[in-house]
């Protein structure tokens, strides 16, 4: 069964856009956008942009200059410093426009996919200046490279390590840790093993969470090592070598990296990646062969993320009918796409994601954000959906809501949706309907 343009757009995109002629062969479609690197590396939106480095001087400059406020006696003015606050909002910016007019939509979906698998937060860590750096270069790179590349590219990236506390562990038998009695964080030991590779279906214990923390002692931070920022600091480093899951992997940077290596690659790594890129891209509870599938795609591969995604497309399920919900950031970029909208200000991003449940870059846990559609459909979720298309519908004083209903949904388009547009009692209600569809809602 062949996929629907309209489910390569929805499912498998991130919406049609005002304009777009939908792809005469969806699958050939979706497989040339996973060819070469990705568009955004070489986007002029991202070329001005600071580096995780220069974002490291930004974060040093507002410490020291909140310290000196403090230090007089006077009060804090809003929660960041003017550069870091500059920053995040134009990278914020950079990358929701980058989203709202891409040519590779498909690829721009894994981007944030594995953004939200690789979750950090701005809830913690300090990384403002940092965060939308970390996409451009721990995650934008690698999307259709190995899984393995990508696991060494974000643990060691200053986002990761300031936000899950490993920039400052220190080995208990470290030259500072004998010392100054520092302490060992476990953080990202904890979940470079539990949630970014090989789950507790490993079956490991504290022990190894210990010593994989121990591993990557002084895997820190340096603003002068452009581009990443990243440095192994030895005298924080636990000497010695160090068994995890079996294996004994040996001290230094090297260790760290060789048990990354192996996490990476274990079989249990399969089957979570497999059951977390099924779950996203085709249902809730996505059937054991399509789980089967895709991981037995990446065992033999040695986790090639192309040949996963391209896996994706073709499973029987891709074309099935769209029963995902979106999430608010799915919906605010479908929305937007639809009415041919971007290069708007990022307060305006911003603020719509904040009332719809999904702050960006803030999820609360490493977990990062649900993917279940029950956990976005609350009475709440649907009123702020609700009224985030009536206001929406307020800036679109020239559009034809049929025309928008048509290109934006196509043969989705229900009947009762149909006629629900076309009998609505002003061109605002009708385009606010057509937000609030059920179809329009799915992907």
């Amino acid at each position: 069964m062949s996929i629907a343009p309209i489910q390569a757009l929805n499912r498998f995109g991130l919406g049609a856009r005002l304009g777009e002629t939908p792809p005469a062969d969806p699958r050939a479609w979706l497989r040339a956008q996973l060819d070469g690197p990705d568009p955004g590396l070489t986007s002029p939106a991202f070329a001005t942009l600071p580096t995780a480095a220069d974002g490291l001087i930004a974060r040093r400059t507002d410490l020291r200059d909140r310290k000196k406020i403090l230090a007089e006696g006077l009060p804090l003015k809003g929660n960041f410093h003017p550069q870091t606050l500059a920053i995040l909002r134009n990278d914020a910016k950079a990358q929701i426009d980058f989203a709202l007019t891409t040519p590779a939509p498909f690829r721009e979906r894994l981007v944030w996919f594995w953004a939200n698998h690789f979750t950090v937060s701005l809830r913690q860590g300090g990384i403002q200046p940092l965060v939308g750096a970390y996409l451009r270069e721990a995650i934008r790179p690698h999307v259709t490279g190995k899984f393995t590349d990508m696991v060494l590219a974000v643990e060691r990236h200053p986002a990761m390590l300031l936000y899950l506390g490993n920039a400052f562990s220190t080995g208990p038998n470290s030259r500072v840790g004998q010392r100054t009695h520092r302490g060992l964080n476990e953080n990202l030991g904890r979940e470079c093993m539990e949630l970014h590779t090989v789950s507790l279906r490993a079956g490991y214990h504290q022990s190894d969470v210990t010593n994989m923390a121990k591993l990557l002692t002084g895997w820190s931070i340096n603003a002068q090592n452009q581009p990443t920022g990243f440095m192994f600091r030895r005298f924080l480093h636990e000497p010695g070598p160090q068994t995890l899951m079996g294996r004994t992997f040996p001290d230094g940077e090297a260790g760290g990296i060789e048990a990354l290596r192996f996490l990476s690659t274990y079989p249990t790594t399969w089957i979570a990646l497999a059951t977390k890129l099924t779950r996203h891209f085709i249902a809730d509870q996505p059937p054991q062969p399509a789980i089967n599938k895709i991981a037995s795609i990446l065992a033999d591969t040695g986790g090639d993320l192309r040949a996963a995604s391209l896996a994706l497309i073709d499973l029987p399920e891709a074309s099935t009918p769209l029963t995902k919900i979106k999430t608010p950031f799915d919906y605010l970029i479908s929305s937007l796409r639809a009415v041919g909208l971007s290069d708007l200000p990022p307060m305006l991003y911003l603020g719509t994601l904040n009332r719809l449940g999904q702050p960006l870059w803030r999820a609360p846990l490493p977990n990062g954000w649900s993917d279940l559609g029950a956990d976005w459909s609350g009475s709440d979720a649907v009123l702020g959906r609700i009224d985030f298309g009536y206001t929406l519908a307020a800036r679109l004083h020239e559009a034809d809501p049929l025309d928008l209903a048509h290109s934006a949904l196509g043969p989705l388009l229900r009947p009762a949706t149909l006629q629900a547009i076309r009998h609505a009692g002003s061109k605002r209600e009708a385009l606010s309907l057509l937000f609030a569809a059920p179809e329009f809602q799915r992907r």
